[in-house]
């Protein structure tokens, strides 16, 4: 299972989504060596990328990005518009010394430093136009209390209602193999096309987050979207109707490229390059999200400043990439 489901209720002013990712989280832990408690994290930030990136009113990159000064010192999730995605980690410590019960608060939050950045960068963004970027602390202030956010669900809602002003609920489960999450967004009080009443609105956008909150780990980590959707709103669907729409494919894919590393090359400058030169012998890196390795030996690296176009200097090496 690899897909995300979208649908629409009827009876009430709310938009809904379920995804289910198996193979393509697979693709991701395959290039990793995490603790668990780790992968988990990152799993449920990658059910919260597919979730809002199904959303995307245009073709590009939605970026979760969260940084701190914790055991995991940065962590980052991309998702198309097309639902192709890729995600990544690194730790500040060594991995065994991060406890089995580590909370979101002490992977992330470390001396309430801890930010979550939300980007949405489009593909046909112009030079010197910056995307747009929602920042949000991993602590919720109520008056004078400061309350830890514990889960990447609640950092999300948190964002939602934040940036975006939406009030949105989201469940969010992972383990080694898949990786489950239920999104439920209140829209303007109409459902589907129909305008609702105020209060009918009111009273339906909590009778599908009552429903919503039956879901159970197990349930979104082993069931299809479209039998999940079934159980949870069986009696909805009878009453009122609630419409889903074909389910979308979801995919590992990395961007990486010997030309994006040529252009690593040429910020870092010829000066730069030409002493790891003297030092190695080659400029060797590691992309954080496939863990393939690109390999630019002396003649490489100097055709990267010698070319205005890096087509041309980025030509298949004899092994390596």
């Amino acid at each position: 299972m690899n897909e995300l489901l979208v649908f629409l209720c009827d009876g009430a002013p709310v938009r809904g989504e379920i995804v289910s990712i198996s193979t393509a989280w697979q693709a991701v832990l395959e290039r990793r060596n995490d603790p668990p408690v780790v992968r988990r994290l990152l799993g449920d930030f990658v059910g919260a990328a597919t979730l809002l990136s199904a959303s995307l009113k245009f073709d590009g990159t939605l970026i979760i990005q969260a940084q701190s000064k914790g055991p995991i010192q940065l962590l980052v999730v991309e998702c198309k518009s097309d639902l192709s995605m890729r995600a990544t980690v690194k730790l500040s410590v060594d991995a065994d010394t991060i406890s089995p019960n580590a909370t979101l608060g002490e992977l992330l939050d470390a001396d309430n430093t801890g930010r979550l950045v939300i980007t949405l960068d489009p593909a046909d963004r112009q030079p010197g136009q910056p995307p747009y970027q929602g920042i949000v602390a991993l602590q919720e202030h109520r008056g004078t209390v400061i309350k830890p956010v514990t889960s990447a669900a609640e950092a999300i809602a948190l964002y939602m209602q934040n940036s975006e002003q939406l009030d949105t609920r989201i469940w969010l489960a992972s383990n080694e193999t898949h990786v489950g999450g239920l999104l439920l967004q209140r829209l303007p009080n109409s459902g589907g096309h129909v305008h609702l009443d105020p209060q009918v609105a009111a009273e339906g956008w909590a009778r599908i987050q009552t429903l919503g909150e039956t879901i159970t780990d197990d349930e979104l980590l082993s069931l299809p979207p479209e039998v999940i959707l079934r159980r949870l709103f069986l009696e909805e669907s009878a009453e009122n109707g609630v419409r889903s729409f074909p389910s979308r494919a979801i995919r590992f894919s990395c961007r990486c490229s010997r030309i994006k590393v040529a252009y690593v090359l040429r910020m870092l400058g010829e000066a730069e390059v030409e002493s790891i030169l003297a030092e190695q012998g080659a400029v060797e890196t590691e992309c954080d999200f496939c863990t393939k390795i690109y390999r630019f030996d002396a003649v490489d690296c100097r055709q990267v400043f010698k070319t205005d176009l890096l087509e041309d200097a980025t030509r298949p090496p004899s092994s390596g990439h």
